[in-house]
């Protein structure tokens, strides 16, 4: 049983600035000389980025459902036993979603501060604070921390405004320099704000005067008892234990497009490729670095193609040598952003059309709203794969779907995945540790 100190930063809503308190909470205790864990609830490779900047270390998922339950036990109980505090930043509003926000901390019984954006707002504050705090009885409720506050009479009223029993855990105000910026699909990348750090401790210098700065209180997580097989790839949420995995990918060398192009890798599926006995490596598309010749296999993850997409078609060393990678019969795995790299054309949403490598056939169009969000799951012959979609393009292709991925909540079909020849091409972006076998297969080439 490991313990350490531990809080939830949820909210009402999204866009209340979780992911600021959050980063600028898990900067402030870094400064103090802690080590700092912080993990984000949900499928998001965005604020990962943020939050892996401000605390110094690598920040990974939460889910009850993509994750499994005990899978995130495990995670949990691991940090505990090497960090001083442990953050966890919600998703969406804090009942959002099944599971929710509240259904995680409700299960590992870590307290929940939440984050109400108090602009334009007064004594309201209060009602809103009162029905967090009493939607649900199993939720350790902590207290609420006010940001975007216009003044400290404003704050004053805030405070006043709070039902007996919640406390108030300070208040932060609006300000353009500490505020991250945000586009389609969530917050800029990390890489991409120039002053982030600059940002990151102006945050922390206005938290470190309030109630929320101190230590929350310790919780205890436990890992999970019951034994696996080494043999048994099994889902996280199957009550066992993760123990020692086969190495099913010993000998391969995977190599793994990264930039701001393409960045949305979770540290849990590149961990799991180091774990399974691969190789990995990265090179770039967007600065024109060809994949090695040496790879047996290339990981296309998403990103965002389509912000570059004019320097990826004049990159031709980059291109070419995935095309030869291809027209070797060597596995390619594209997902998203990737698998928009590989068709033949992508338009943008103001009507610019630039082509692409051509590997895959069909087009891409870029809209300005959501095409696809939310859970989604592969099954195939080695079992169930967790993952989730979010993208804002649709894709026109003569290729036939050899799988539909699930949704857990409808019968609705999901993503398709494509094949074609060593290519395997999807929206879905797969949660890899939910099933090690079917991850090797996907980079040996035979998942399907």
């Amino acid at each position: 049983m490991a313990q350490c100190p531990a809080l939830f930063i949820s909210a009402p809503a999204s866009g209340q600035g979780k992911t600021t308190i959050t980063a600028a909470l898990a900067r402030h205790h870094r400064r103090q000389g802690r080590r700092v864990r912080v993990f984000k609830t949900g499928p998001d490779f965005l604020d990962p980025m943020i939050l892996e900047r401000a605390s110094g270390a690598p920040v990974l998922s939460l889910d009850l459902w993509m994750v499994g339950e005990s899978a995130c036990r495990e995670l949990l109980a691991q940090a505990a036993a090497q960090a001083d505090l442990i953050l966890i930043e919600g998703v969406m509003g804090l009942y959002d979603g099944t599971p929710s926000s509240a259904d995680l901390a409700a299960a590992f019984g870590v307290p929940v501060v939440a984050v109400i954006s108090a602009q334009a707002m007064a004594q309201t504050f209060g009602a809103v604070a009162f029905g967090l705090a009493h939607y649900r009885d199993d939720v350790p409720m902590r207290g609420v921390f006010a940001n975007r506050v216009g003044s400290p009479r404003h704050a004053q009223m805030l405070e006043a405004a709070l039902p007996p029993g919640l406390e108030w855990m300070g208040s932060i105000a609006s300000a353009a320099d500490i505020e991250l910026p945000d586009r389609h699909l969530g917050l800029h990348q990390a890489a991409e704000i120039a002053d982030l750090d600059k940002r990151l401790d102006k945050a922390a210098d206005a938290l470190a005067c309030t109630p929320l700065a101190g230590l929350p209180p310790v919780v205890q997580f436990g890992p999970t008892q019951a034994p696996v097989s080494a043999s048994d790839p099994l889902r996280p949420d199957s009550g066992a234990r993760p123990g020692p995995l086969p190495r099913l990918l010993e000998g391969a060398h995977i190599a793994v497009a990264r930039d701001a192009a393409f960045s949305f890798i979770y540290p849990a599926n590149l961990a799991l490729l180091d774990t399974l006995g691969a190789r990995v490596s990265f090179f770039s598309p967007l600065a024109d670095e060809p994949a090695p010749d040496t790879a047996t296999a290339l990981y296309l993850p998403g990103g965002y193609p389509e912000l570059h997409a004019a320097t990826l078609a004049r990159n031709a060393r980059a291109a070419d040598s995935v095309r030869a990678h291809a027209a070797a019969g060597k596995p390619v795995f594209a997902e998203c952003g990737g698998m928009l790299y590989l068709l033949e054309s992508l338009t943008n949403a103001d009507g610019t059309t630039t082509p692409m490598l051509g590997v895959l056939p069909g087009h891409v169009q870029m809209r300005t709203r959501f095409t696809a969000l939310g859970m989604q799951q592969l099954d195939g012959p080695l079992g169930t794969m967790t993952g989730h979609t979010f993208h804002y393009s649709h894709v026109s292709t003569p290729l036939t779907p050899v799988l539909h991925a699930t949704r857990p909540q409808s019968d609705a079909a999901g993503e398709a995945v494509y094949r074609s020849g060593p290519i395997v091409a999807t929206y879905m972006h797969s949660y890899w540790p939910s099933n090690p076998a079917f991850t090797a297969a996907l980079f040996h080439g035979n998942a399907f």
